[in-house]
């Protein structure tokens, strides 16, 4: 089904706070990031998320990355952070230096583009990044990796979700067509720019759009199971970690045992992905053998050094804790790891416990 503007609606502050709830918890007051070119997707994301933020107590800052692609970026980087700024919206520019590769420039357009976005965000000590990927986007995304002979996997799209070492990625308009974001503009009366990339023919996405127009709609389940699946995940969290001011993780032992298997493994991977500061977390094989080495029986006098073992940069230890025969996992970074100690995603944050809006 192909929905016109004239019969799209306005996404308004009840339908985008529906959105953002399956990414929760957020910490009090949450300042969030907003990746914005000035194109409708993400000024429409802008404008969603600073009534979001403010309406809890925080605020949003605008990212804008000036590519140096175009002789003109920079003065349409300056209008995107003009526009931004008059409708009250916090606004950088963060620009890639340097020169360009002949080949492969969108790819290296789009490393460049995290990079900066996701040292912004440590700086600002910002830990939530929302990106304006709608459902027209998954749809061409799925559509150029069935063309490439993807499998299962690559076959299921962007993730709303992606846990960095920084930074948590969330794509909250998956689920909406573009129709309704352009909607969204038009009733506030909000210009906008579209990138002149979205059709220029030397890049793959330019070239699907102008051979097979795509539906504006894209059906799925697959957010309402990723909610579900992120709301059990953060009520472990809450339930079971602990995070010490010297950037260890404690996860108590009996609270872990009582998990299931599978949920085990993702919290162990959510934890040494936060604390080790690498880019991926690990392969599922050696999350869900070290997380049966965790809930494994403990032998009489080996809790202590003889249980601990590394994983993915990180050393795990097993210890008691004082005064009780209590056992904790403490999680620390491996030694030697280079680098500053990563921003602990939010999920792992300590969010005022068992808040009603973070996990009920």
């Amino acid at each position: 089904m192909r929905v016109t503007l004239a019969a799209a609606r306005p996404v308004d502050s009840a339908a985008f706070a529906r959105l953002m709830a399956p990414f929760e918890p957020f910490e009090t007051a949450p300042v969030v990031a907003v990746a914005v070119s000035g194109g409708r997707d993400s000024l429409a994301l802008a404008l969603l998320a600073r009534d979001w933020a403010v309406a809890r107590g925080g605020g949003i800052v605008a990212l804008i990355v000036d590519h140096a692609l175009r002789p003109a970026s920079d003065q349409e980087a300056a209008g995107t952070r003009d526009l931004l700024r008059g409708l009250g919206i916090e606004a950088a520019i963060l620009h890639w230096l340097g020169p360009k590769p002949r080949s492969g420039l969108q790819a290296a357009a789009r490393t460049e583009r995290y990079r900066l976005l996701s040292s912004e965000c440590r700086r600002r000590g910002i830990l939530h990044l929302l990106l304006a990927h709608h459902a027209d986007d998954q749809a061409e995304t799925v559509t150029m990796r069935a063309a490439r002979g993807s499998g299962l996997d690559g076959l299921a799209g962007m993730a709303a979700l992606a846990e960095r070492p920084e930074l948590r990625l969330l794509r909250p308009l998956l689920p909406l067509a573009r129709a309704r974001l352009t909607a969204t503009l038009v009733a506030r009366g909000v210009p906008w720019i579209d990138d002149p990339s979205n059709t220029d023919l030397r890049f793959e996405r330019a070239r699907l759009r102008a051979a097979t127009p795509l539906a504006d709609i894209v059906p799925t389940d697959e957010s309402g199971l990723r909610a579900v699946g992120e709301r059990r995940l953060a009520q472990a969290a809450v339930e079971t970690l602990e995070f010490d001011q010297d950037g260890g993780a404690v996860i108590d032992r009996a609270g872990f045992c009582r998990l299931g298997p599978g949920l085990q493994a993702r919290l162990l991977s959510r934890v040494v992905l936060a604390v080790g500061g690498r880019d991926h977390a690990p392969r599922r094989d050696r999350a869900e053998r070290a997380a049966r080495r965790l809930a494994a029986p403990v032998l009489r006098g080996k809790s202590g050094k003889g249980q601990d073992f590394t994983l993915s940069a990180c050393r795990l230890t097993l210890r008691q804790v004082p005064g009780s025969r209590r056992l904790r996992w403490i999680v620390w970074p491996e030694n030697g790891r280079n680098g500053r100690q990563p921003l602990v995603p939010a999920e792992f944050f300590a969010c005022g416990g068992r808040a009603a809006s973070h996990v009920d």
